[in-house]
């Protein structure tokens, strides 16, 4: 076996989830390309003193399971899913599908039943509140050539992402949450984008490779209803299947009262699944010095350096602003000159331009100190 691999387990098992004796782990695994790395966590679980379980899916059985999908069955899933989803203590996520957009020609009111009575109660309300978890992508062909590049180079990459020392980015985080924690007023500026925000009250949260595999990024979230103006991402998104291009909301008091995309009518499909969706759940700062790039892969893309990710739907429990709703869609804006630049200011201070923090607290946090 690929001695990363094996170091990346015990780095899920040891530190992202802490695992003690007689814990329950569920390992969840997407696709066939993860065994390898499945076994090797159940090894490391066992070797921790726990009880690993194991659940394979596949996502062309899913497909099939949701184009018929009613909110019976819906809840049936849910029923039992969420009663085994309460007994654990940990979840290990691995997604290793072949193909990103499996699920983009469910019907969207399949998609609906399915978010509202499945994936919210067993996992945004129960496994992400309650379990130590954490998500991570495998490295595959399909993942490769949305980076553009050959699988051993995208490997390469992935390992060093993933296998970052990630409690010495845990350290140089704890500058910028006690900035956040201290800050009312927030501005983002940059091409079709001034926004402003009030973040007062609200926690912090430093993700130094906790919860999710690669990771880099410290959040908090907006006062729901204090956000006004306009925001355009610059990066693609995968969502249901779907990619989304050049997405820009407008606010006003902290509803997305206009939203336009590539798909903009399936966008606004996705706005509409309840109240909630039109408001912001997160509001977070991405410092991963060795993701650069997007490439359709939100747990890559939300840590991209330079970046931030302003999110529609459900509050974290950690960070909450009230928002409740069964989406959570993480919306990258990469800020750096190489993709047009941008400012980040606190209380009227400029915190970060161009994706590199000019505050002498901060710059810790620029890539060159954190590789």
């Amino acid at each position: 076996m690929d001695q990363r691999i094996e170091v990346l387990a015990k780095n899920l098992v040891t530190y992202s989830c802490r695992v003690g004796k007689g814990e329950k782990v569920l390992i969840e695994s997407i696709g066939e390309d993860p065994k390898l790395l499945v076994k090797a966590l159940v090894k490391e679980v066992y070797a921790a003193g726990g009880y690993p379980f194991v659940t394979i899916k596949d996502q062309s059985v899913t497909r099939e399971l949701l184009k018929g999908i009613d909110k019976t069955q819906a809840e049936l899933m849910a029923k039992y899913e969420l009663e085994r989803m309460k007994d654990m203590d940990a979840y290990i996520a691995i997604r290793g599908s072949e193909n990103s957009s499996e699920l983009s020609d469910i019907d969207s009111d399949k998609m609906k039943i399915y978010t509202d009575h499945f994936m919210k109660p067993v996992h945004l309300s129960e496994r992400v509140n309650n379990t130590k978890w954490v998500v991570l992508r495998y490295p595959n062909n399909s993942m490769a050539q949305l980076a553009n590049t050959s699988l051993e180079t995208f490997e390469d990459f992935y390992y060093n992402v993933c296998n970052l020392d990630y409690s010495k980015m845990s350290k140089a985080m704890d500058s910028l949450t006690k900035l956040l924690d201290r800050t009312d007023k927030v501005r983002i500026v940059g091409p079709g984008t001034d926004l402003t925000f009030s973040i007062k009250n609200i926690p912090s949260v430093k993700c130094c490779g906790l919860r999710n595999i690669p990771d880099g990024e410290v959040y908090s979230a907006p006062v729901r209803d204090s956000i006004n103006g306009t925001i355009s991402y610059n990066t693609p998104s995968v969502y249901q299947g779907t990619t989304f291009e050049n997405i820009c909301f407008k606010f006003e008091n902290g509803k997305i009262v206009e939203a336009t995309s590539n798909n903009t009518e399936k966008l606004n499909e996705i706005l509409d699944t309840d109240d909630g969706a039109r408001y912001i759940g997160e509001f977070a700062i991405g410092v991963n010095p060795y993701i650069l790039k997007p490439m359709k892969d939100t747990l890559f893309d939300e840590k991209i350096a330079g970046s931030i990710h302003f999110t529609p739907g459900q509050a974290y429990k950690l960070a909450d602003n009230g928002n409740k709703s069964a989406i959570h869609w993480d919306l990258v804006l990469i800020q750096r000159p190489d993709f047009g630049g941008g400012e980040i200011w606190f209380d009227d201070v400029l915190i970060r331009k161009d994706g590199i923090f000019v505050i002498d607290e901060l710059e810790v946090l620029n890539p060159e100190n954190l590789k």
